[in-house]
């Protein structure tokens, strides 16, 4: 394990998104992939009206609640991130059909993505948070979109939104207001900073 990690056993990350996991490798962060088994639409026709913000920390908590129960005395990171245009709130495309008429609604439109994640251990939660980016899609050309959806390809299907800013999704903005890590779906900062004040990592 990094050795900057004080924990006795590596966390455990609720999410098979291969963005999440790196970001934690980078940052020096030890941990085992464990995605959870729920149905987040069910969650989201249950929370009713909810802001977008209110719907991914609800999700994170579920997801790292459901795994904690599995794995006791773990420390469990949840993570979800949803994207809201306006009162709006849109899920990962299915196909690329629906990713075209997803970026087609959000061409020229600024919208918001929330990410948050959640901490939990032996079903107490510990630490949550949740942060939102606007990004502003530029008014691109169907001629770019074509190409878009056929050099990104169906990878593009693994987040929401139809796009990765760490790549060719770059080219489809025009302004970026928020931190790389929320955009990519794993808020960094807030987590280190209350790993470090729970002598978890080296400060």
């Amino acid at each position: 394990m990094s050795h900057l990690w004080l924990g006795q056993n590596p966390l455990v990350l609720v999410s098979g998104s291969k963005v999440r996991s790196r970001i934690l490798t980078a940052a020096g962060l030890p941990h085992e992939i464990c995605p959870a088994a729920i149905d987040e639409r069910a969650l989201e026709i249950m929370a009713g009206d909810q802001d977008g913000s209110k719907v991914a920390l609800m999700l994170a908590h579920a997801k790292a609640a459901s795994v904690s129960a599995q794995k006791p005395g773990r420390l469990i990171l949840g993570a979800d991130q949803t994207l809201t245009l306006a009162s709006r709130l849109f899920h990962k495309a299915e196909s690329l059909v629906d990713a075209r008429q997803q970026l087609m609604m959000l061409r020229g439109q600024a919208h918001q993505l929330n990410s948050a994640l959640a901490l939990v251990q032996d079903g107490t939660l510990l630490f949550s948070t949740v942060i939102s980016a606007t990004l502003k899609k530029r008014n691109f050309s169907a001629a770019f979109l074509e190409n878009y959806l056929e050099a990104a390809g169906p990878d593009i299907l693994s987040s929401v939104g139809c796009y990765n800013i760490e790549g060719i999704g770059i080219q489809l903005f025009d302004k970026i207001e928020g931190d790389q890590y929320t955009i990519m779906g794993l808020p960094i900062f807030p987590l280190l900073h209350h790993l470090r004040n729970h002598h978890l990592i080296i400060s």
